[in-house]
């Protein structure tokens, strides 16, 4: 059994709804960090922030493939259970003043909130699968055209920011040549454009947050 310290952590890594997202993708099957972060639609630096956190924590692990690339798993497999019981005659209360106005207008301000809360995850639902059906265009046209998987990679990468050369080739775990020449090829057609040392999809100007 956890003990408070370790329990504390846990619910302190699960507190971010994007590491929920993470851990219940790799519940599924080990993912590499662009996968993850095509899946998720989350820009790879943040991907790997969560997954070093995770990993010092002993919830995931990785193994590498004959291209050193990095796939995630699950190392402990968990399930987090909240239980509510009623104490009622067994802890003493101490009574609220019934005209308490502060109360009575932080309890409805936290109605409201609520109430926005709900809708915004409705609204953070449907973009979630908006942006499912764009990744799917995106994989239909890029292979439609004849390109690769790396071709593939780079673009949804630069989608979330811009990279120079080697921050491209690290977080792909690729060799810079395979890399470079993956981003010839994609600059000769006008998908993406070079600004100094960093890379940028055309027509995108300014980089998200992560």
């Amino acid at each position: 059994m956890l003990d408070h310290v370790e329990v504390s952590r846990l619910l302190d890594i699960l507190g971010n709804r994007n590491r929920r997202r993470i851990i219940e993708l790799l519940r599924q099957k080990p993912c590499f960090v662009t996968e993850i972060s095509n899946r998720l639609f989350l820009s790879p630096k943040a991907v790997i922030e969560h997954l070093n956190m995770m990993e010092r924590e002993s919830i995931i692990s990785f193994f590498t493939d004959d291209r050193r690339r990095k796939y995630y798993f699950l190392q402990t497999e968990f399930d987090l259970i909240v239980t509510v019981k009623n104490t009622k005659g067994k802890q003493r209360i101490a009574s609220l003043p019934s005209a308490d106005l502060r109360l009575i207008e932080s309890l409805s301000m936290l109605r409201r909130m609520a109430r926005a809360r709900e809708s915004l995850l409705d609204t953070l639902e449907n973009l979630e699968r908006d942006i499912e059906a764009t990744m799917n265009d995106i994989v239909r046209m890029t292979r439609r055209d004849g390109g690769q998987d790396i071709d593939l990679d780079i673009i949804i990468t630069l989608s979330h920011q811009d990279f120079t050369l080697d921050e491209l080739a690290d977080i792909l775990e690729l060799d810079q040549l395979v890399v470079r020449n993956s981003l010839a090829t994609l600059i000769s057609r006008g998908i993406v454009t070079q600004d100094g040392q960093r890379y940028r999809i055309e027509g995108i100007y300014g980089t998200p947050q992560s």
